[in-house]
């Protein structure tokens, strides 16, 4: 039997009734977490030391912190509008930074907000490294009494129906696993969140499958919607090279970020503007046409895809806009077989294909309008289900499966990989870690277990730290995500690398094709030290063009198909005019002697620009108060006459 409840506190206090002094809580990661009721019962556990609560989950999304003056009046005003006056933080994170969670209270996470918990002890030391499709199976013996997440809700009375919307992913599975090994039901709680896109197939569950349902109107707020990214010359590049790995017909995954986006618009040209995309990659030459021809193409995608990944968000919005996420798959192996060897077949009756299978949600504003909106066979072509569905082949439909993600492109990003084709994703070498391994490692193997499938993971090919350059190709590193005996495909900047079956060093050779110019001597170095590379290899001359003024001058001639916000923004125009100033004025704060002969040179210069008035305004500074508002005022200045 369910019961509605209306307000919060009633909730907590049924949630703690049922507890009896030990709250071991899973909720989902990402965006499914009620804030509302979590901060509620952190706040009970915080002021009553006998109750301990565990908290099982992952990603907790929480807004960006300024980290200087300057930022914080750049970012206040924004995220004001972005997520509304008072949106609700998880209060756990500001405790887990401040060293600060109560002795009764311990956060296990498997997947972390990307560099946000670097140095936070309580974080690092309870985290749990495990791939993504486990999570359910690692959390069914640790006694698990309550579930909470946001729900989405459509129609009324008996006619209502219940969606588990943006997090079907782990929720089913937990319960089915606990099952399994016998272990009592957790109180299940769904609270309705009245802006959650609401999603079918899958996602629905019956009512009794809740305990509790909560409708509290007063504890709803904006959903986290992601900003959205710039891209930049060297991203448009990695994303142009790896455009020409996936194959009309195929299946995608994709996750978030700048890489993710330069793909998904080198794929849009790819399809609505060819001659313009081959003379971009024409331009940045180094393309490889025979991997391109027997792994993916250059023309357009008449037969369309279709998209199986963990993540679903913009990119896939964009493509299914533009028409390129149009394959349909049926969950029947007949049809699929017919549809596997070009035949015709008959699928009217059999309902409608999936053109979009995903595990969990997250995106833009944008993306949930878009959610909100979608009908008829555009609605009952998207299906949110369990990770265990979408990040493994096992389960008992492995044939099915495989004819559907025929074709498949699995791409992910990686912070550094070795010439040997070790990649590094989601720990430093010191132990830190900056995300988690979450369904990189599932895709990896996926790929190599499908007959045509293949693994790509795109990275930058130098990155800068403490204001000086590295490279993010090595020769070997102290932590590893994923196994060079699974290395398949490479993209950087500068090309592709496919090290599938190849030798070690033909990988090396491979890697230094895609590495930054001005570090493929030293790589070379330490590969012939190793005695994996012939003492008499000579550096190609193709490879000293590995360099961003190349590429600069390669993209130029089209700088118009590549803005720096491919598909829009989320700040206004005197933001936009304001960003490259503050990314400089970023950047200078890495190198204290950089910075101190820019503070010199700022004191020195002349007055603010009036046509800068607006963005003074902006940041608070047009009338300075004291020192160090002037100071402030003239950094700007100088910063905004130099972007």
């Amino acid at each position: 039997m369910t019961d509605f409840l209306a307000d919060t506190a009633d909730c907590v206090a049924r949630i703690l009734a049922h507890a009896r002094g030990t709250l071991k809580l899973a909720t989902p990661l990402g965006l499914g977490k009620p804030n509302e009721l979590l901060n509620a019962l952190y706040a009970a556990a915080a002021h009553d030391a006998s109750l301990r609560f565990d908290i099982y989950t992952a990603l907790s999304l929480a807004r960006p912190k300024a980290k200087s003056d300057l930022e914080r009046r750049f970012l206040e005003p924004f995220l004001e509008r972005q997520f509304g006056k008072n949106y609700p933080d998880l209060a756990w994170v500001a405790a887990q930074h401040a060293n600060a969670l109560p002795a009764n209270i311990r956060v296990h996470e498997f997947y972390l907000q990307s560099g946000a918990m670097l140095g936070v002890a309580q974080s690092q030391r309870d985290y749990a490294s495990l791939n993504y499709t486990h999570a359910a199976r690692d959390l069914a013996g640790v006694g698990i009494n309550v579930v909470v997440q946001i729900i989405a809700v459509r129609g009324h009375g008996a006619a209502r129906q219940y969606s588990l919307g943006c997090n079907p992913d782990t929720t089913t599975d937990l319960f089915d696993r606990m099952t399994a090994i016998g272990a009592p039901r957790p109180l299940m709680v769904g609270v309705i969140h009245p802006d959650l896109p609401f999603i079918g197939n899958e996602a629905l569950v019956e009512e009794r499958f809740f305990d509790i349902v909560l409708d509290d109107p007063s504890s709803s707020h904006a959903l986290f919607a992601l900003p959205r990214e710039p891209v930049d010359t060297a991203e448009y590049a990695l994303g142009l090279h790896a455009s020409t790995l996936v194959r009309d017909g195929g299946t995608l995954q994709i996750g978030i970020g700048a890489l993710s986006d330069a793909l998904v618009h080198a794929l849009l040209l790819r399809h609505a503007h060819n001659a313009d995309y081959r003379a971009a990659l024409q331009a940045l030459g180094n393309v490889d046409a025979s991997l391109s021809a027997s792994c993916g193409g250059m023309d357009p995608m008449p037969r369309g895809l279709y998209g199986a990944s963990e993540m679903i968000m913009d990119g896939f919005m964009h493509l299914a806009r533009a028409g390129i996420l149009s394959r349909r798959v049926y969950d029947d192996l007949d049809i699929e077989k017919a549809l596997a060897t070009g035949r015709t077949m008959d699928v009217s009756g059999r309902g409608d294909g999936r053109y979009l299978r995903g595990a969990f949600y997250l995106g833009s504003k944008a993306f949930y309008a878009w959610l909100r909106g979608l009908q008829g066979a555009d609605f009952d072509g998207l299906s949110m289900t369990r990770v265990s569905d979408i990040n493994q082949l096992y389960g008992g439909r492995e044939t099915l499966d495989a004819l559907q993600r025929r074709g498949a492109r699995f791409f992910n990003t990686c912070m550094m990989a070795t010439v040997l084709g070790a990649a590094v994703s989601d720990t430093l070498e010191n132990g830190q870690v900056v995300s988690g391994v979450g369904g990189q490692y599932n895709f990896v193997a996926m790929a190599h277990a499908l007959a045509d499938g293949r693994s790509i993971l795109m990275l930058r090919s130098t990155r800068t730290r403490g204001g000086k350059l590295h490279s993010n190709i090595l020769w070997n590193y102290g932590q590893c995500t994923i196994p060079r005996h699974l290395r398949d495909i490479y993209v950087t900047e500068y090309g592709v690398a496919d090290l599938r079956g190849k030798s070690d060093e033909d990988c090396i050779i491979a890697m230094l094709g895609i590495a930054d110019a001005r570090f493929v001597d030293a790589l070379a170095t330490q590969a012939k030290a190793a005695g994996k590379l012939r003492r008499d290899f000579a550096i190609p001359a193709a490879c000293r063009q590995n360099t961003p003024a190349h590429l600069a001058a390669a993209l130029a001639p089209q700088r118009q198909r590549f803005p720096n916000f491919p598909f829009g923004s989320d700040f206004d125009d005197t933001e936009l005019r304001l960003l490259p100033a503050l990314q400089k004025l970023q950047a200078l704060a890495a190198n204290k002697w950089r910075l101190a002969v820019f503070v010199l040179g700022a004191l020195l210069s002349g007055s603010p620009r009036l046509a800068d008035a607006s963005l003074y305004e902006r940041m608070g500074l047009t009338r300075p108060r004291g020192v160090g508002e002037r100071l402030t005022r003239r950094l700007l200045a100088r910063a905004l006459r130099e972007r």
